[in-house]
């Protein structure tokens, strides 16, 4: 661009001066018009910035934090009733309820009752316990004292097992006598008659001083 023309000197022709004059009111008309083009772009371009610029995203709310719990313990239920049912029973042994059973569960578990069960000696409504035993006595017959304490059997009489009268299921519930010395009792007796004493049992095949010591107080004649 070209410089603005220096002022005319003192003594200048008046034409040179009005011309100066001219020129420099000329100028000056332009740098305000000048200044305010500028002026007019920025305050359009604020509010073009204004007007486009993002907004401030949204605060968020915080949620209150939850603490986790642990869940509280459970009891776990027993899942059956374990029973040994014993006596005038169809199938006597180890017999498995559902928690909540009853004797009489028990009794339809092993078969039922057989004809000489005594019915009346036994509460069929007695709650069975895990690990018990049910014990059922033959009409007559003296619930013996291992069986006593039994779930559902009334215990009765003197509560000892008769070696002339007992069978191989009552003569079982006798600590040390298994379903092989219960058979050599009853075979014993069968081929000899009825024992006379407690102490005839030594003559049965499988019992020995021991075992008759064991059994001695529980039995009679």
């Amino acid at each position: 661009m070209f410089g603005m023309p220096d002022e005319p000197r003192d003594g200048a022709p008046p034409r040179v001066r009005a011309w100066w004059e001219e020129l420099l009111d000329a100028t000056g008309t332009g740098t305000r018009a000048l200044v305010a083009g500028v002026a007019l772009v920025g305050m359009v371009a604020g509010a073009l910035w204004w007007l486009t610029r993002q907004a401030p995203p949204p605060v968020e709310a915080s949620l209150p934090l939850v603490e986790a719990t642990a869940p509280a313990p459970t009891t776990t239920a027993p899942q059956e009733v374990v029973v040994h049912v014993a006596g005038a029973v169809v199938t006597p042994g180890v017999h498995r309820l559902a928690p909540g059973a009853r004797v009489v569960d028990a009794v339809a578990a092993a078969g039922g009752l057989t004809p000489e069960a005594d019915a009346r000696a036994v509460n069929l409504a007695a709650l069975l316990v895990d690990g018990s035993q049910v014990y059922v006595p033959r009409v007559g017959e003296a619930v013996p004292v291992a069986a006593a304490g039994a779930v559902g059997a009334e215990a009765g009489g003197s509560g000892l097992v008769d070696l002339n009268t007992a069978g191989a299921t009552e003569l079982e519930t006798l600590p040390g006598v298994g379903p092989a010395t219960a058979a050599a009792i009853i075979d014993h007796r069968e081929r000899h008659g009825p024992f006379t004493s407690v102490d005839g049992l030594l003559e049965v095949r499988g019992i020995g001083e021991a075992k008759l010591a064991a059994i001695r107080d529980l039995v009679r004649v």
